[in-house]
């Protein structure tokens, strides 16, 4: 006999669900109207169509500024990871040294993101800042302000610091998940330490990488405090990425239209990207399930 199903439970997700609805979905569709119309201010539109996407498409500026956030986040995925890995390999496993190295990694993650971007500011002047001042020292003629290649490392060095502890904290629960039996046989085995990561290790912090890759593949290319604070954008354009452009669109030119196709466009990317790493990940549980 079937039995009867109590929905009264949906109740209870209703206020999430309206509280959803003004914080995004209403926003959201005040964004896409601004993008097919234009708007000289007064509350009066005109109906542009898809002109602005079409310029976004075409604007020599909005492809500089992607090609720069493509190249931050491949570089600092490309050292984040690999480091975040080789960090959570030689934290010890268990007893009081193991509980303050995961004190120890969790401080960066809980400072704020302007906070991070003063600290490097003041940290790479040359005048009163500790790095700054040691490269001078030592005869390195180091200025984020004005040379393009320092404001990048500057940034680079700075995300690395704040965001590899994600990594590592991820990749060691990840190594603890794995049972003692697997180092036993492979101890039993004589096998070397690359063959126990390689064929223990690496497939069993599988998910749990995909997720740190996929959260730092999102923050990377939504950054905006901490080079905005550290750097401006500058010097030039050279660490303008898209967020920043975005906002210096919407914000400092009151282009409203195209800044609403462009952020639109923005948010398609990063879910396209999302959407992907998710069947991966989905794909992969599915494999080890079977």
């Amino acid at each position: 006999m079937d039995k009867t199903q109590n929905n009264r439970a949906w109740f209870l997700v209703l206020p999430v669900l309206v509280l959803v609805a003004f914080s995004a979905v209403i926003p959201l569709m005040t964004v896409v109207n601004y993008s097919v119309n234009d708007t000289f201010g007064n509350n009066e539109f005109f109906w542009a169509g898809l002109d602005w996407f079409d310029e976004a498409v075409h604007s020599d500026r909005i492809h500089g500024a992607l090609v720069r956030q493509a190249m931050f986040s491949a570089i600092i995925l490309a050292i984040e990871v690999p480091l975040g890995i080789f960090v959570a390999l030689n934290m010890p496993k268990k007893g009081f040294w193991s509980s303050f190295c995961l004190v120890v990694m969790a401080l960066p993650l809980l400072i704020p993101f302007n906070v991070v971007g003063t600290i490097w500011q003041i940290f790479g002047r040359g005048d009163i800042g500790l790095l700054g001042h040691t490269l001078a020292a030592i005869g390195i003629d180091y200025n984020y302000t004005s040379d393009p290649f320092d404001a990048w490392a500057t940034v680079v060095v700075m995300d690395v610091w704040h965001w590899t502890s994600l990594v590592a904290l991820l990749a060691y629960a990840g190594l603890q998940s794995i049972p003692q039996a697997y180092y036993q046989a492979a101890r039993i085995d004589q096998a070397s330490r690359w063959a126990v990561f390689r064929y223990i290790e690496l497939p069993k912090m599988k998910g749990v990488l995909l997720i740190a890759v996929l959260l730092r593949f999102m923050d990377s290319f939504m950054i905006y405090t901490e080079p905005f604070v550290v750097t401006g954008g500058g010097p030039g354009n050279s660490t303008t990425f898209l967020s920043i452009d975005l906002v210096k669109m919407a914000v400092g030119q009151f282009d409203l239209g195209p800044a609403a196709a462009f952020s639109i466009m923005y948010f398609l990317v990063i879910l396209l990207v999302s959407w992907v790493f998710y069947t991966v990940m989905t794909n992969l549980d599915r494999q080890e399930a079977k």
